[in-house]
């Protein structure tokens, strides 16, 4: 009975490990395979963000989503995440915009990103609030994170 409790703990266990493991490689995070991703993309109005940056509406930058922020984390100082000063470039109807990431969105998708009104402007007409954009990273996050993939 012993010997089969903890074979069965055992399963448990690694069947939770994998899982966790398999969902931060779906994750659309920086590496050779950067995107293109499709996501919702949102606007909100900026100010001091997650990176330690503080913002105005109308500069070129970008607010990814919490899940994918906190997935590559190697500190519990949040301006010391890998993801910031990133480059992400969105496309839309033939418009493409290059932002840094500067902030975590928690209200985000793994997939949504969140701008400023008059960068999101730029893409689309403000009315809609919530339009779906295809982006990818233009650069690779550093090695010592965790998450890659």
């Amino acid at each position: 009975v012993a010997a089969t409790l903890a074979l069965l703990a055992l399963i448990i266990g690694l069947a939770v490990g994998l899982t966790r493991r398999s969902s931060t490689q779906n994750l659309p995070l920086p590496s050779a395979n950067g995107g293109p991703y499709t996501g919702d993309l949102t606007y909100y109005a900026p100010g001091l963000g997650a990176c330690g940056i503080t913002s105005q509406n109308g500069d070129s930058i970008v607010a990814v989503s919490h899940i994918i922020f906190d997935a590559v984390s190697v500190s519990s100082n949040p301006n010391l995440d890998p993801l910031c000063g990133k480059m992400i470039r969105v496309r839309k109807d033939g418009k493409s915009l290059d932002l840094k990431v500067v902030d975590r969105c928690v209200g985000c998708a793994a997939r949504d990103l969140d701008i400023t009104e008059d960068t999101f402007a730029k893409l689309a007409d403000v009315a809609l609030g919530r339009v779906k954009v295809e982006w990818s990273w233009l650069e690779s996050v550093p090695g010592g994170a965790s998450g890659g993939g």
